[in-house]
Formats: C-alpha cells, structure tokens, sequence
C-alpha cells in the first residue's frame, strides 16, 4: 500500500458502524451507508440539514429527550475540541413513510471533533451505535457487546426508576391538590362580633409536596365574647389534613359548651385518643372578653400567642402550656392564664411554620415574630398579616405549613 492513495471518502462510506459528518452548527455534511441503513433514510433526506430538523425529538412525548442531550454534547465538542462517549439514549425515531409515528429506539453516540490547521473545530464525527434489539430482547454479551448489554440493562432500570419516581410525583401532586381544597373548604372566613378586625393566612409549604395539618378557627360566643385558636396535627398528606378537620370542628364544638380555653382542650383531647394520626397535636384556644378586656388562654403544646400593647411592648402568652393532645397516658386537667389588653393591641396566633427553622433555636423565630410585629403594628390586620408572612418567610420557602390569625383588639 506504500506509495497508494487512499480514498478517505470510500472507507468513509464503506464503515461498518454507522457515523454522521457535521458541521460545528450541526448541519449534516455527510453521511455513510450504514447510517442510512440505521437511520432509515435517503441521504439527500439529512446531507445539508439540521441534524435536530431531521431527528427532532417525539412531540408527543415529553420524556423524550434523546435528541436534545445528543445536541448538548455536539455543542459542547464544538466548544472545547473534546471527544464525548455518550451514556446510552433513549430516541423517538419517526417511522419512515408514517410522517408523525414514532418507535422508541436506543443508540450509543460517540461525538468526536476534527480539528482544522488553525485549531479550530471543522467537523464533528458522529458516530451511533444501535442497541435497540438488546433493550428490547436481551441478547448474548459475548465480545464488545457485554458493555452495551452492561449499559442498556442500567439504563433501562434507570428509567423504570424515573417511570416510578414520576408516578410517585404525580400521586403526590394530586394528593396535594385534594388535601388544599379540603383544607380550604374547612378553615373558616374572619367572622368575629365586637369590635376586632381579623385577618387569616393559611400558607402551605413550598419546599414539599405535601401539605400538613395547620388549622385556625374562630367563633363570636355570649356575652361580647369570641374565641380564637390555631392547631397543627402531625403527618403531612390528606390523611393529616382530615385528621385537621375533625379536630377543629371538635374544638369549635367545644368552646361554645365549655367553661373555658382548658376544657374546650380536654374535651379535645378525650376525642383526639379515639382519632387515628390525632396524638401529640398541639394547639392553642384563646378566648377574648371585650367587656372586661381579658384574654383567657390554655395551651397544648403549641408556640405562645403574641399579644402586643399600643405602645409597642410584647407578652408571649406562655402560662398555661401543657404537652400536647394525647400525648400523656392519661387524661388530666389542663391549666388557664388569663392577660389584660388595651384597645387598640394586637394578639397574634399560629403555627410553627412562622417560627421555627431548621438548625435555629425556637426563641430566635420568636424574637424575630416579636420584632415584626412592633415594627408593622400600625397596619391594619390584613397588610400586618401579609407583612408578617413576607418578614418570616425564607426566600427558598418552608417545608411546613403556616396558620396565621391577626386580630385588632
């Protein structure tokens, strides 16, 4: 052979596997044989076209995204002159002569630059191998094909993994969806007698897909009288956001029949030991008397109410806590505080949503609570609730949910 030409263009041509010429903008500048034969194609169909004109990815597929990742590498080989061994990918090839049909096919790339005098990318080698058949039937892994085997059978059972873990994302999205509107539909609207103007948030969390049990309630009673409280079950899911919806109706029972906060909650709390998912709840029941402007409180575990004067001075509402609802084996009586308001205070219950942050002591999310509140307390209910939510919020949000009652005294 000393001394012959070789003609590059027919051992081009003549390859037993099958490769694509492109250019640096992945425009097709040749192809051999066997990529006809693979592609199913005639070569005035890609000579001179986008290869991702040519090969788009199945529209009616979203998980098909073969194509797009072979077009993240070609531009990446075209950017560093670097070869690149593709992991094995799944394609939707449109069936030839059925315009808009598409068969699911597996290829392994190989994308390899060729490199001008000037070091410049010229062309890029792009060179597929077909592994269809051993995805589909299996096959015998003697020789080079025990590696395609290797990586056909990981990838195949890393897509039936991600099959699984969308399944599981789509269960949990609609099981979001039911538990929000369930929980929406329970929590009442603001409706208190007297003079209180009243706001409420539920805000669910944001960095889960789940929601949890927060709940508030609110209830006018006899004698220039009303009752607020907040509660959170534990679990997350529908299954915690109708476990919610027992519990509040309950203690909105409750209150209305009971001397006060304390046996409002050990009512509750003798219904919560019949309740699957109901143990160790916390919540708290205020009840707020405008002809002798007291507040009476209990506390079953749960963050303290925040009661702030005109003036700007804060009391946490922390002497009455007991633990929370069924978490002791036996039934007992739970204690009572009562606080004296001034017209024109505010009193600010709910979850530890609000308050609590992974890694930080309790008593900061408090003081940081408190100091939001001096510090927008001139608002009216509704702008002190949003206010509130937006100073205590993380950016990156939760992943618990929030209760939030502000109320005008």
């Amino acid at each position: 052979m000393s001394g012959e030409k070789i003609d590059y263009a027919a051992v081009f041509k003549a390859l037993p596997g099958a490769a694509a010429l492109l250019t640096p903008q992945l425009v097709v500048a040749d192809v051999n044989d066997e990529y006809l034969r693979l592609a199913g194609k005639r070569r005035w169909e890609l000579v001179g076209r986008h290869l991702l004109d040519v090969f788009p990815d199945n529209p009616a597929n979203s998980g098909a995204t073969g194509m797009r990742h072979v077009e993240a590498s070609l531009r990446r080989v075209a950017e560093t002159g670097e070869r690149e061994s593709m992991a094995l990918q799944r394609y939707d090839v449109e069936i030839p002569g059925r315009p808009g049909a598409f068969e699911e096919r597996y290829w392994s790339p190989v994308n390899t630059p060729v490199v001008g005098p000037d070091g410049q990318v010229t062309l890029i080698v792009h060179r597929v191998e077909e592994v269809t058949e051993l995805i589909r039937r299996g096959g015998t892994p003697d020789g080079g094909d025990r590696q395609r085997v290797l990586e056909a059978d990981l990838y195949t059972r890393a897509r039936e993994l991600q099959e699984v873990n969308d399944r599981l994302r789509q269960a949990n999205a609609r099981e979001r969806e039911v538990a929000l509107a369930l929980q929406e539909a329970m929590l009442p609207a603001p409706q208190l007698a007297g003079p209180h103007g009243t706001a409420v948030r539920y805000r669910p969390a944001t960095a889960a897909l789940n929601v949890c049990g927060d709940w508030y309630d609110l209830a006018s009673l006899p004698g220039e009288r009303s009752a607020v409280a907040v509660g959170d079950v534990v679990g997350h899911g529908l299954a915690a956001a109708c476990v919610m919806g027992q519990l509040r109706s309950a203690l909105s029972a409750a209150i209305r029949v009971a001397e006060g906060p304390a046996q409002a909650l050990e009512g509750l709390e003798l219904y919560a030991r019949s309740v699957a998912g109901a143990e160790s709840t916390t919540a708290v029941q205020a009840v707020i008397d405008d002809s002798a402007h007291t507040i009476t409180y209990s506390s079953a575990g749960h963050p303290p109410p925040v009661l702030v004067t005109p003036g700007g001075t804060v009391e946490f509402l922390d002497k009455a806590t007991d633990p929370p609802l069924a978490a002791r084996p036996d039934q007992r009586s739970r204690p009572q505080a009562d606080a004296t308001f001034m017209a024109g205070g505010l009193l600010a219950l709910y979850t530890d949503g609000l308050i609590e942050r992974r890694g930080e002591d309790i008593d900061t999310g408090l003081i940081r609570l408190a100091e939001s509140l001096v510090r927008h307390g001139s608002l009216d209910p509704e702008s002190l609730a949003d206010a509130l939510l937006d100073d205590l919020t993380p950016a990156h949000g939760t992943s618990d949910d929030t209760a939030l009652v502000v109320i005008r005294l």
